[in-house]
């Protein structure tokens, strides 16, 4: 573990701002995923595949993550990635956004200028995400590490809501220039909250306590694939990378065939499938509020004062939620299986409620385990780690939509009814989480035995924060 003092922890005003980031982030990839998504398919008559790739590339790109991260591992510092991301996402949005406009006009020059609009994006969200993780996972407590990921997510969802709800109103009646000033507006505001929100987050004196490492030689003073090598050789990096990589295809190979399957096998109307929706995101964040409860330490101490046994106070385990969540996910999938092969017989909407729950609680308990396991290892490289595993994401979020449609469209021509076609899928995804509480359950198990590690945990139990933070 790192040597940084209590000092320079963040308090909950401090991860409120970098939330306040999260969120700027989401304002604006939620204008080029979503809504020039539409514009294109519904207003200009383009092919659907076209956003597709578009949204797949922005992915792609970020396999760049973990350079970048590298990158604020030798600098020390974080905030100028985060800034200069968020520049670079600024202006991405704005690009896509006038190349949507162009392509109505003139279709190839508009489609070649969102390539560099929508890379622009990808290499935006790479660069600030990471840094915004990395900052997160150095500066705040053990003890307060879900509540952080939870305050962080919920105000990038916060940013998805308000983005989409405003910027909604303000493109009716619907015309090009609208979409510009509108895009143009919302990328700018978000560039300058942002600058508001880091002013002074990370102050000079912390570059030293970020980079110092005693005994072996840090990854940051390394060239960047000898230190992407030596992260990798690190057997719980390795498996953590993996272990995100499943678990996001899983998670985001659903998320494209649910609303079609209740159309398809339960007749749901389109206003009833996105209600449906909405009683899922529902669900996620009930999930991630009882981890952030959990591993705050509140709930043990609740359940010390009812008597129950200081070790049943374990309920706040990271790595417990993490596993707990990918099987109970699973077990929401199998639910989801039997509706389709069930039909009308089923609960759906609290089978998916209950997803959605699972779903948000491995994801903000992983996030949890991320920001610890930065920090460990023999060599950290907090930078370059966290972007090895937000490479892995990304990779899995571009094919998950691939993955569930393909699988969709391949079993109902392989089994020729809709019900049983959608059932399958909904078993590969089940399976696909099994494989990753299966990879969860040995994340971080050969550390237990540390004393510093044995210690954090009682500190968890007691609710009481740890003494060294990553």
């Amino acid at each position: 573990m790192s040597g940084t003092s209590m000092s320079h922890t963040f308090g909950w005003g401090s991860i409120a701002r970098l939330g306040l980031v999260q969120a700027c982030l989401g304002a604006v990839v939620v204008l080029t995923t979503s809504t020039l998504n539409r514009v294109m398919v519904v207003e200009l008559a383009l092919p659907a595949l076209l956003p597709g790739a578009l949204v797949a590339l922005h992915y792609l790109i970020q396999v760049v993550r973990p350079r970048m991260g590298h990158g604020s591992d030798v600098g020390g510092r974080r905030t100028p990635w985060m800034i200069g991301g968020m520049a670079a996402l600024a202006v991405g949005g704005v690009t896509a956004a006038a190349a949507t406009v162009w392509m109505s006009s003139q279709p190839a020059a508009g489609i070649g200028l969102a390539v560099v609009g929508f890379s622009l994006i990808g290499l935006g969200v790479s660069a600030c995400g990471t840094s915004l993780l990395v900052l997160l996972a150095k500066r705040v407590p053990q003890t307060r590490r879900a509540a952080a990921a939870t305050i962080v997510w919920m105000m990038m969802i916060v940013g998805f809501a308000v983005t989409a709800g405003v910027a909604g109103r303000l493109l009716d009646p619907y015309s090009p220039q609208r979409l510009l000033v509108v895009t143009a507006c919302v990328s700018v505001l978000a560039f300058v909250v942002t600058l508001l929100a880091l002013w002074g987050l990370e102050r000079a004196g912390d570059v030293d306590a970020a980079t110092a490492k005693p005994a072996d030689v840090h990854p940051a003073a390394l060239p960047f694939k000898q230190a992407l090598a030596q992260v990798w050789q690190d057997c719980a990096a390795r498996r953590f990378t993996i272990f995100v990589f499943v678990s996001m295809l899983a998670y985001s190979s659903q998320d494209l065939i649910l609303e079609p399957f209740a159309g398809s096998v339960f007749g749901y109307t389109p206003g009833q499938s996105t209600q449906l929706s909405g009683v899922q995101h529902g669900g996620v964040l009930l999930g991630m509020v009882l981890v952030a409860v959990a591993g705050s330490g509140a709930l043990g101490r609740l359940m010390t004062r009812l008597g129950v046994r200081q070790g049943s106070a374990r309920i706040g385990s990271l790595r417990a939620w993490t596993v707990g969540g990918c099987l109970a996910s699973a077990l929401a999938l199998i639910g989801l299986m039997l509706a389709g092969l069930l039909a009308g017989a089923w609960p759906l909407s609290a089978t998916v409620f209950l997803m959605g729950a699972a779903n948000g609680a491995f994801s903000i308990a992983a996030i949890g385990s991320m920001m610890t396991l930065a920090g460990q290892g023999k060599n950290s490289g907090e930078g370059i780690r966290m972007g090895l595993w937000g490479a892995a994401q990304a990779v899995a979020f571009g094919m998950g939509g691939i993955v569930g449609t393909g699988a969709s469209d391949l079993a109902r021509w392989l089994i020729g009814a809709t019900g049983p076609a959608y059932a399958a899928v909904f078993g590969f995804e089940a399976v696909l989480f099994v494989v990753a509480a299966w990879l969860a359950r040995g994340i971080g198990a050969e550390r237990d035995t540390h004393p510093a590690v044995a210690e954090t945990d009682r500190s968890m139990q007691r609710g009481v924060p740890a003494l060294s933070v990553q």
